[in-house]
């Protein structure tokens, strides 16, 4: 019997110009190359490395539990982005990775932390989006949007051009007299000094995140992550250093959390029912100034369990940013206790993030049940190929491309014989 050979190629949707379609995805785990086995009943049992394992979030499985972790590049303009961004983010669809986010989105165009930032604030700025979100698909990747509002710490210069945090003034794009906050403090002598919000205005920065949420439905994207982290503005209602308001908006715990939970709540009613929604935290501001006085560990469970029973899927655990005063010591996964202790006590799944760059670590963290998801950025920056060396090293062969099949996969197999 004679089998038909077909010489078709078949090419991914959604794009102006052929690439096969890659399924599984690049990032699925295929095979054991060094069998890791376990016991029971008598019975071995071949298993992937949790870390190579599939995580479903809603209609969402990624193929694998390593993300892609929003990055500023400060290099779009006028919020749009360009060929750089489609390089910069397309490359990671090529090598293993199970999720990439677009960097810090801005919600208005004050909200940005630079001039150079990403933005969503108006139409025109889906379609470059949409053109890197199309790329991503044709590899079978998921893609997710990171949105925000800087609050205090907008108008800065790109740290590559100036100091980082020196604020821009305007002769050269920035803002420095439209620049807002929960509270008139600013982060430091180098910032703006910030505008106290009224409740008009909190209530109209709720609704560019949902409008913005509805372009990113648009451009396509799989999930949107709110950025609730690293000093910018929700942040800055969370914590007592930066927020001394005396309304519905200041003083306790759920008053300093109200904006933030609005507007978790206003996004989640626009955004798909079937799409994970995330926001990524600032677990402690690394701050002992007494208890109360600052945002710590306690406040975050509290406000994770409100946030998950608002519809969000997955809290990014990071850390600081909202005072010059913190006192961090960074080493690697020096924050994973934090993404450990809200996932426990708040019972939601999580991801974490902080030099983590060595694959067994990764994978332990995982194992463990410490979070759900790796988040990586300077060290994807520092080697594209972490995914795929990572699962080598803890002996699993990965899907590639087709187009690097013959270079990548059949060279580890015969590496590992």
């Amino acid at each position: 019997m004679t089998t038909e050979i077909t010489f078709e190629n078949v090419g991914a949707p959604n794009v102006s110009y052929y690439t096969p379609i890659q399924d599984p995805p690049p990032g699925t785990p295929l095979s054991l190359v060094k069998h890791k086995t376990t016991q029971s009943n008598g019975e071995i049992t071949k298993e992937f490395p949790p870390l190579f394992t599939p995580l479903k979030l809603r209609s969402i499985i990624l193929p694998n539990r390593i993300a892609v972790s929003p990055m500023c590049t400060y290099s779009a303009q006028d919020g749009m982005l360009s060929d750089w961004h489609l390089v910069h983010l397309g490359q990671f669809a090529l090598r293993g990775v199970g999720l990439i986010f677009v960097e810090a989105t801005a919600v208005t165009a004050q909200g940005r932390i630079s001039p150079s930032d990403s933005g969503l604030w108006k139409d025109e700025q889906i379609a470059p989006l949409k053109r890197i979100v199309d790329f991503v698909h044709s590899q079978g990747v998921k893609i997710g949007i990171q949105l925000a509002h800087a609050g205090r710490k907008a108008s800065t210069g790109a740290p590559f051009i100036i100091s980082k945090g020196q604020l821009c003034p305007e002769e050269y794009g920035g803002w420095p007299d439209d620049v807002v906050g929960p509270s008139p403090i600013p982060w430091n002598e180098n910032h703006a000094s910030p505008k106290e919000l009224t409740v008009e205005q909190i209530h109209e920065i709720e609704e560019a995140y949902v409008t913005a949420a509805k372009r990113a439905e648009k451009a396509g994207f799989d999930i949107v992550e709110l950025h609730f982290a690293h000093g910018y503005l929700a942040h800055e209602f969370f914590s007592p250093i930066s927020n001394k308001r005396t309304d519905q908006y200041g003083g306790s715990f759920e008053n300093r959390v109200r904006y933030g939970l609005e507007t978790a709540k206003k996004v989640r009613e626009v955004w798909p029912k079937d799409k994970p929604l995330f926001a990524r935290i600032s677990a402690t501001d690394w701050v002992d100034n007494g208890e109360g006085n600052s945002w710590e560990i306690k406040q975050s469970v509290r406000l994770s369990e409100l946030l998950k029973d608002l519809g969000v899927d997955l809290i990014d655990v990071s850390s600081g940013g909202n005072t010059p005063e913190q006192k961090i010591h960074p080493m690697a996964g020096y924050q994973v206790s934090f993404s450990e202790e809200i996932k426990k006590n708040a019972n939601i799944n999580t991801g974490t993030v902080g030099l983590i760059r060595d694959p067994k670590l990764a994978n332990n963290i995982v194992s463990s049940g410490h979070a759900d998801l790796i988040f990586l950025a300077r060290g994807l920056l520092a080697d594209g190929n972490w995914a795929i060396k990572a699962a080598e090293e803890l002996g699993v062969l990965i899907r590639t491309p087709k187009q690097y099949h013959y270079a990548i996969e059949r060279f580890l197999i015969k590496d590992a014989e």
